[in-house]
């Protein structure tokens, strides 16, 4: 939805250039050139890394070997770069609380909103800082602006988190909700299905779809892309008070899917970072379009109006965007939040395209395996454009949480998809080998015999 106009006040191409300077030579002096602290935190050491030499990505992370790591994406082990960070101002805040913070936030704030936005492809200050995804959307949700004669329209194969945060805004103040199957079958899911459910089900009084980019319950991609340009259409004769908002949890897109948010095409994008991005623990984002963004309300007042205040003025802007004002304030874990530049740059340093091949190539081989097991059956579809990092399946006589036990004697970390239907999920990322995704393929075999 977002090509059906432009991006407000885009950022200079100098000033982007400028951007990728700053980052690695400001943030290299890191701790050290404040207050005296005696503290270095590096920009991420992956810039000399030989393309395809994932050995040395792996050498980033501290994770114990004697385990294969197939659920990487609950919960993210930190690179080097990012506890590197952690670690600095974990230490400068200790040693001088007050003194650390004064001189150090705006500044670190400011080089997490470059470096987001370098990744994401947008305006730092259409970005607002957040904890996790589940902080991003109940804050959107409960304080988008929705007429009485208004609805959201969302689907029945989302997170509990969006499914509570509009359960909680229609108890606050009675917004009807209405939640949908986009499919019939997950085993002949197809996008023209998916396109073609979806606007069969927005009236004219759907203002809001919230959707899910990649399904945790069953490995599932939606086609954001096709659904944007979907609600365009609808889109074209509506005013701007009546616009169809497509909004989007992206958690298990980011840092597996190597689009940028323009591309992706919707309104707004909510995900945290301590996932597939490897970020700090209890970091998260929402972008919203300049456009987009004019809908919606803060719940907590924000404390760091100063920082985006100085990004607008560096980028000659007179008003930045309401997002600013929905980064919540209060005292946060400040050095995870400062470290979460270090966390994009090492995605940045490695290269989106390279790493959305290497986590498509194993899951591929992943599902292929599996798809031969006679008594296993596949639930993730086949389709790379249908799929991304989570693969769900399901070995007959076992249940879910039983195959993840015997995996785990196997020195395998499954996990189980926590829904009504309850899926095995094993999930290859950038920690994971070839090699490793052939001994669980032969893990699971045995389970099956």
């Amino acid at each position: 939805m977002a090509d059906d106009y432009p991006m407000a006040d885009p950022v200079p191409k100098a000033e982007m250039n400028r951007r990728g300077f700053l980052l690695r030579t400001g943030l290299a002096l890191g701790a050290g050139a404040f207050a005296g602290t005696p503290l270095q935190v590096r920009a991420g050491p992956m810039r000399r890394r030989v393309p395809g030499d994932w050995d040395a990505v792996r050498a980033q992370f501290i994770l114990t070997r004697d385990l294969i790591h197939m659920s990487s994406f609950f919960l993210a082990s930190h690179p080097t770069p990012v506890r590197d960070a952690i670690e600095a101002h974990r230490r400068g805040l200790d040693e001088n609380p007050i003194a650390y913070y004064h001189d150090n936030n705006d500044r670190l704030l400011v080089a997490v909103l470059r470096a987001a936005a370098d990744y994401l492809g947008v305006n730092p200050l259409d970005i607002a800082l957040t904890d996790s995804t589940t902080m991003g959307l109940g804050l959107l949700y409960g304080g988008l602006r929705l007429r009485a004669d208004q609805e959201i329209l969302t689907t029945v194969h989302d997170h509990y988190s969006t499914a509570a945060s509009l359960r909680l805004r229609a108890e606050r103040t009675g917004t009807p909700i209405r939640s949908i199957p986009l499919y019939a079958d997950l085993a002949r899911v197809s996008r023209q299905e998916i396109l073609e459910t979806l606007v069969a089900a927005v009236r004219p009084e759907t203002r809001l779809v919230a959707v899910t980019w990649v399904h945790s319950s069953t490995g599932l991609k939606l086609p954001i892309r096709d659904m944007a340009d979907a609600l365009a259409e609808i889109n074209a004769d509506r005013t701007e008070d009546d616009r169809a908002l497509l909004s989007v949890d992206g958690v298990h897109g980011l840092g597996v899917e190597a689009v940028q948010l323009p591309d992706l095409g919707c309104d707004f994008f909510v995900a945290g970072c301590h996932k597939w991005l490897f970020g700090p623990r209890g970091t998260g984002l929402v972008w919203g379009h300049p456009r987009a963004w004019a809908a919606a309300t803060a719940t907590i007042p924000t404390f760091d109006a100063g920082a985006y205040r100085g990004l607008a003025e560096a980028q000659r802007l007179v008003q930045p965007s309401v997002a600013p004002n929905m980064t919540p304030g209060g005292f946060h874990s400040f050095e995870h939040r400062w470290a979460l530049a270090q966390a994009f740059q090492f995605h940045l340093d490695i290269g989106p395209g390279e790493i959305a091949q290497r986590i498509r190539t194993m899951n591929r081989q992943l599902k292929e395996g599996l798809a031969k097991l006679r008594y296993v059956k596949l639930r993730t579809p086949m389709a790379d454009d249908l799929s991304a990092g989570i693969v769900c399946l399901e070995v007959d006589g076992l249940s879910a949480e039983a195959a993840v036990a015997r995996l785990r004697e196997r020195r395998i970390v499954a996990s189980v998809a926590p829904y009504a239907t309850r899926y095995l999920r094993l999930a290859p990322s950038l920690l994971t080998s070839p090699e490793e995704v052939d001994e669980t393929l032969r893990a699971v075999h045995e389970l099956s015999a």
